[in-house]
């Protein structure tokens, strides 16, 4: 599957319908995704790291490419690879050595070390990696306004709106203010000139609703391999009984 097919899922699409791109972690879980009839997967770099042993942000490169090249490989729908911040590689080798692997897309997030990136120096780097990329690969731009906190004084949905339309300028695809309140949602996805990257929740709105909102695409991070893990550890509990 092209980068084009991917592309093309997030244009279009009524309010309440949005892309729901569930999270595999290894090649077997992206099997029963796309065996499911989704038609695109979105890698989580938390449920990765789990899977190979690493706390979330502490996963090698080398490991988190070879790890979403196995997932690719795995399964016939397009797959997006979340690549953190980019693990400090230069645009070229960080497109390069994601087109290796097949992956037709990635998150690049806009903090580091728990601290906000300069948003102009964020979009500088998200110009390099669409320069370089020019049509092969989506990028989907995090802002991490609502998990990282922003400066006294700064309103969060302000800041965020300025970073997105920042990166949407810049050439990301997609723009993805992940923790975002669902009620800033009609606010951020009139303001930022780009498909928004929802972040759902276990108790928080359904997918449709967050479509209805202003969701273009949902994604899960982490949470459906932490409820995959919840579940073998009740397996394991029974097991452990008998």
């Amino acid at each position: 599957m092209t980068v084009s097919v991917f592309r093309d899922l997030h244009h279009g699409r009524a309010a309440g319908d949005p892309l729901v791109l569930p999270g595999p972690w290894d090649a077997a879980s992206a099997r029963v995704f796309a065996d499911a009839g989704f038609p695109a997967l979105a890698t989580p770099s938390a449920g990765v790291a789990a899977s190979l042993g690493y706390e979330d942000g502490a996963t090698p490169a080398a490991e988190m490419f070879a790890a979403v090249a196995r997932i690719v490989r795995a399964v016939p729908v397009p797959v997006s690879a979340d690549l953190e911040a980019g693990y400090g590689l230069p645009p070229k080798e960080l497109v390069e050595r994601l087109l290796d692997t097949s992956a037709v897309g990635c998150n690049l997030e806009d903090s580091a070390d728990g601290v906000l990136t300069d948003p102009q120096r964020q979009a500088d780097r998200l110009a390099e990696v669409r320069a370089v990329a020019g049509d092969q690969l989506f990028v989907n731009a995090r802002v991490d306004t609502y998990v990282r906190g922003v400066p006294d004084g700064t309103d969060p949905e302000t800041e965020t709106i300025t970073r997105g339309r920042l990166y949407a300028a810049a050439g990301a695809d997609c723009v993805y203010p992940i923790a975002a309140p669902p009620e800033s949602l009609p606010r951020l996805a009139a303001a930022i000139p780009a498909p928004l990257n929802v972040f759902a929740l276990p108790d928080g709105p359904t997918p449709r609703r967050l479509g209805e909102l202003g969701a273009t695409r949902i994604t899960f991070g982490p949470g459906l391999q932490r409820q995959a893990m919840a579940a073998v550890r009740k397996i394991a509990d029974r097991l452990h009984a008998l």
